[in-house]
């Protein structure tokens, strides 16, 4: 389908706008201070909403109208425990990240450990997210052709080099500001199908919710073979998805997402105060929820829709014919009238475009800060590390574009699968490494490193265990869901035994444990 030229207009003054903010924030960006922390000078509404922007990604636009449309509200459980994961960061690994004005987080890791275990998080931290942007990408170029019929490698290159473009001109002042406004246009663009929705069913706003009951629609429940909505139990087990197990789940991904992932840190040193940060944080806890649970309704409403209103790719949607992830791109480009059709693809560019932006420009920081002027170039001047940091960005930005385009032609995609193991392999456990570093006074680079070669092998483990390569009495007795879990807490535990009793440590922790914080 092809876009009518009043939408493709609201999309180009949308992308221009972005490009624009680009190029106006470049003429700041004179130091690396500048170009990484933006001078530490933002308040906190505007690390708050910076921070949901960087969270909410693709996955709010396109996966949880999914997962509502096709199952019910399960993948909403772990996000509950975003405030509570938010209130420990911001009381106790907030000033950690605070103190000698530090810019990324693996700075806290060499002070704690050494040198040699800042390296091995910030190597893991950057594999990670270049993976992580191709693949973003990726499906980001998918939905883009979608929506316009363009080539799916135009896709790529376009939409790649222009998130390139504003990213690396404007640095994280760029990201920051856009980030706020892509926040406001994903959900002002959700609003809108919404309203279009309830203005459309006879019944309104009561309809959704009568026949959302009627279906199951609004509980946590899993779709299971039978092709039948089943409420999970509230039972502590590791064997099966339990709703207790998805709310512990939930809290080590935020907790991780708040201790140890430089785009969040990145945020805290950014504030311009300790409390403008703890600030940020909690308008990030009270936008997100709410945010989530409105394109989680979305997906309910779009299933009442299309039961008054039925298509056959809806109906195909929640048979498996096609993918789930197509609804919302359905719904759009058939339900939505001229103008809103652009305005409602930009909030789905806005919603990948929110992430890359953050990683390209974190990906950056961390090469220059942690490896590279620490290791590499020691002494030179800032402005050579304000260059190299550029440069980094398009070294970034070209493996985004090149991995993503990989990942389309592969028909194996084999190097995307290896890659997922490597990232799997190293950075599993960063939270539980944190955590080492945070709460015990034995603990030094030897320990740490106990530690992270236990969580490698057993991560190694469960790749093993799910391409099945392992005999039965190998096979791991928990689901592959609770693997983070598992593996944070086998690096903290074992880090610990070993700084306990093996290898005590001896070094002063002022202010690099809550037990020495002065």
């Amino acid at each position: 389908m092809q876009l009518h030229w009043i939408d493709l207009a609201v999309l180009a003054g949308y992308m221009l706008a972005m490009l624009w903010m680009g190029w106006y924030f470049s003429r700041r960006n004179t130091s690396t201070e500048e170009y990484f922390v933006g001078s530490r000078r933002f308040s906190g509404w505007v690390i708050g909403l910076s921070l949901v922007g960087t969270s909410i990604s693709s996955v709010t636009f396109l996966a949880y109208p999914a997962d509502a449309y096709k199952t019910a509200w399960l993948r909403y459980l772990p996000n509950l425990m975003l405030p509570i994961g938010i209130l420990i960061a911001a009381y106790v690994f907030l000033p950690f990240f605070r103190r000698k004005n530090v810019t990324t987080a693996y700075q806290y890791l060499e002070d704690r450990f050494g040198p040699s275990v800042r390296v091995y998080g910030a190597a893991a931290f950057v594999l990670a997210q270049l993976v992580r942007i191709s693949t973003i990408l990726y499906l980001l170029s998918l939905l883009v052709h979608e929506m316009t019929g363009l080539d799916t490698i135009t896709c790529i290159v376009v939409s790649g080099v222009f998130v390139a473009a504003y990213t690396i001109l404007g640095g994280i002042n760029a990201v920051i500001w856009t980030d706020v406004i892509q926040t406001i246009v994903l959900t002002l663009g959700g609003l809108i199908c919404l309203a279009i929705i309830v203005h459309a069913l006879p019944g309104g706003m009561g309809q959704i919710f009568e026949v959302a009951g009627e279906f199951n629609k609004l509980s946590f429940s899993e779709l299971r073979a039978d092709g039948q909505l089943h409420p999970v139990t509230w039972e502590l087990s590791f064997a099966e998805k339990t709703a207790t197990m998805m709310l512990i789940l939930g809290l080590t991904s935020w907790l991780t997402e708040y201790a140890s992932n430089q785009n969040t840190v990145q945020r805290y040193v950014a504030a311009r105060s300790t409390e403008e940060a703890r600030r940020g944080m909690f308008v990030c806890a009270a936008a997100s929820l709410p945010i989530w649970a409105f394109y989680m309704f979305l997906g309910t409403a779009l299933f009442v829709y299309f039961q008054a209103f039925p298509a056959v790719e809806a109906t195909e949607m929640l048979d498996g014919t096609r993918k789930a992830e197509q609804i919302l791109p359905f719904f759009i480009m058939n339900e939505l009238p001229v103008g809103l059709v652009g305005l409602v693809i930009a909030a789905a560019l806005a919603a990948a475009m929110s992430s890359l932006d953050s990683s390209i420009n974190a990906i950056s920081t961390v090469s220059v800060i942690d490896a590279y002027k620490r290791h590499i170039a020691k002494g030179r001047d800032d402005r050579h590390y304000l260059l190299v940091a550029k440069l980094v960005g398009c070294a970034a930005a070209a493996f985004m574009i090149l991995g993503a385009i990989y990942i389309y032609e592969s028909e194996t995609k084999t190097l995307q699968d290896t890659a997922t193991i490597l990232v799997s392999l190293l950075g599993g456990g960063l939270l539980g490494l944190f955590m080492l570093g945070f709460f015990t006074r034995q603990a030094d680079a030897r320990a740490a490193w106990v530690g992270i070669g236990c969580t490698m092998l057993f991560t190694l483990w469960t790749i093993l265990d799910k391409k099945g390569l392992l005999p039965a009495a190998l096979q791991m007795p928990f689901d592959a869901y609770y693997t983070a879990i598992i593996g944070n807490l086998l690096m903290f535990f074992v880090g610990y035994a070993a700084g306990r009793w093996l290898l005590p440590a001896r070094k002063d922790l002022t202010n690099l444990t809550v037990w020495e914080r002065a």
